[in-house]
């Protein structure tokens, strides 16, 4: 009798059933209801950041000053995913002029590093890790930017709390201690970080109490002598020094120079709805081909969680994967037809290309005409709404850890090509191409959600999910990031390696066995994933009853919370 009963188990886990508990109201899948309050909301990745960006807008503070508060925050409590040795982008909503911005606060490559260093040196690819994939680093620059447009309380009381907790410390969460882990044996090879991150000679366990007096500092120091302060001050000054101390390339010269941009955010309308993203050089509007090929399907028909659904959305994937590896690169170095790519005729010449009962196993790029990452969201009692999402890239970045600032060098530049003849090849003083992307909708010119997924080539994947489960499939906001996600891997890579085996379906577990052998019957290679499906934040505006819905989920350790 055990011998069956372990079969039967072990049969509904391979196929992907899964057990919960019912719930009264919603899915089975949800985790929890919505939060819901009428004066503000934040839904960030890490509890204590949730709290901080809450307190902070009860001070008055407004949605941008409690984005940067939050986001100062997971920079010390999740080092895994951010820091200000890493870049950011923005998409606001702001009230008073009831207009959209958008901030692409990425920075760029060494001015004194070239291709040919590379080539000559017998590179194929940039490395992962180490002083060479290191670019400018954006994110402060970013901060000063949101509050110089949106902020109301000064800087010093915005980092206080992120400044507070990195003096006493605090206590990691389980998920970040997983990845510090798994960071230890990669990074601690690399100069100033196991005294930073490792002060006990290992990484700091689940529940125990982790200081970063030197990012506290930092954070002081920023506070009080603003963004120069970090790109021309002692901090540039003490980074140049590293990196030339390391055989790194950025020089306090690349620091000094660095610039954000306010961008106009792009869209297309899908089903009545306006879905927002940022140009290149991020990957968002491969979201919107996604979703403008898709409105060409009638998606509810199908049914979440269908073969014809999944089979449908993998195809269109793919088809904007293709686009995304040959043309999204930094628009200051090249003409791309961003209009054009994210157009509707655009997309009903694409779909054609979908087999209906049969997976490609490649696609080419179209010919138009002339890895972790924290992402968080927060609203005002004013109607202000901020979408952010920042990272170091890869988790931890470079690994380059400049003496006595207590954050870690993000390493955005491997996103480059060194291959000739891709909008994305390398240059010196360029931005490489980005995965990071915040998201936004509008219904009748007015905000809706703002919402965005971590993870990678996951996130315009699952931005598309979360669109399509609530306006095709009418979940609810908790619900949305809850469901059973897809991702699919093996498109064309910006840089420059081709997908020709169809790639592969990664399902998580709650997907139905029968509809995943119909889409195996498909020709679709399919396994099943216990990661790498990102993690959500999301804020919603109901403005009949004037309240906000608030939503993370269980994949990571956010928390939506709202007074």
């Amino acid at each position: 009798m055990r011998t069956l009963i372990t079969f039967f188990l072990t049969s509904l886990l391979i196929t992907g059933v899964v057990f919960s508990q019912d719930r009264i109201t919603g899915k089975n899948f949800a985790t929890r209801s919505e939060v819901i309050a009428q004066n503000g909301m934040a839904a960030t990745s890490h509890p204590l950041a949730t709290q901080v960006a809450i307190d902070i807008l009860k001070q008055g503070g407004s949605a941008a000053d409690a984005a940067i508060a939050a986001n100062a925050m997971l920079g010390l409590v999740e080092p895994t995913g951010c820091g200000i040795g890493g870049d950011l982008f923005a998409i606001v909503w702001d009230e008073g002029t009831e207009q959209l911005y958008g901030l692409n606060a990425s920075g760029r490559s060494p001015k004194s590093l070239t291709r040919e260093y590379f080539i000559e040196n017998g590179y194929d690819m940039i490395p992962q890790r180490g002083p060479l994939p290191v670019s400018v680093p954006g994110a402060v620059d970013g901060w000063f930017e949101l509050h110089g447009k949106f902020g109301r309380l000064d800087m010093e009381e915005i980092l206080a709390p992120a400044i507070h907790y990195a003096r006493e410390g605090h206590p990691v969460h389980e998920l970040i201690a997983y990845y510090l882990e798994l960071s230890a044996p990669v990074l601690s090879r690399f100069p100033n970080f196991t005294e930073t991150y490792m002060p006990d000679g290992q990484m700091p366990r689940k529940g125990e109490i982790f200081k970063n007096p030197d990012l506290a500092n930092t954070y002081e120091k920023i506070a009080q002598g603003g963004r120069d302060e970090f790109y021309k001050g002692d901090i540039a000054r003490t980074i140049d020094s590293y990196m030339q101390e390391h055989g790194g390339f950025l020089s306090y010269e690349d620091l000094a120079a660095h610039t954000s941009d306010w961008v106009d955010p792009v869209s297309t309308n899908y089903r009545g709805y306006d879905v927002w993203q940022l140009p290149p050089n991020g990957q968002g509007i491969a979201t919107l081909q996604i979703l403008n090929i898709m409105e060409g399907f009638d998606v509810a028909a199908m049914g979440f969680g269908s073969a014809e659904y999944l089979h449908h959305f993998v195809e269109a994937k793919k088809l904007a994967f293709e686009d995304r590896a040959y043309f999204y690169a930094d628009m200051d170095f090249n003409d791309i037809p961003v209009d054009w790519l994210i157009s509707k005729e655009y997309a009903d010449e694409r779909r054609e290309l979908i087999d209906p009962n049969r997976a490609a196993r490649r696609y080419d790029h179209g010919d138009p005409d002339p890895q972790n990452t924290i992402y968080l969201t927060v609203a005002d009692k004013d109607g202000n709404m901020i979408s952010l999402i920042q990272s170091n890239y890869r988790g931890m970045g470079s690994g380059m850890t400049p003496y006595g600032l207590g954050f870690v060098l993000q390493n955005r530049a491997e996103g480059f090509n060194l291959e000739e003849g891709y909008f994305n090849t390398y240059e010196p003083n360029k931005r490489p191409f980005h995965t990071i992307i915040p998201g936004f909708v509008t219904k009748d010119n007015r905000p809706f959600m703002s919402f965005g997924v971590m993870g990678g080539a996951m996130q315009p994947q699952g931005h598309a999910q979360i669109v399509m489960n609530i306006i095709d499939f009418g979940m609810n906001l908790q619900e949305a990031g809850d469901a059973p996600r897809i991702r699919h891997t093996g498109s064309s890579q910006p840089t420059g390696e081709e997908m020709t085996d169809g790639g592969t379906v990664n399902l998580e577990s709650g997907f139905a066995w029968e509809e995943i052998r119909s889409l195996i019957r498909k020709r679709h290679s399919v396994q099943w994933n216990i990661g790498g499906f990102g993690g959500y934040q999301a804020i919603m505006f109901d403005k009949e009853n004037g309240v906000y819905y608030g939503a993370s989920e269980s994949r990571k350790d956010g928390q939506a919370a709202g007074y």
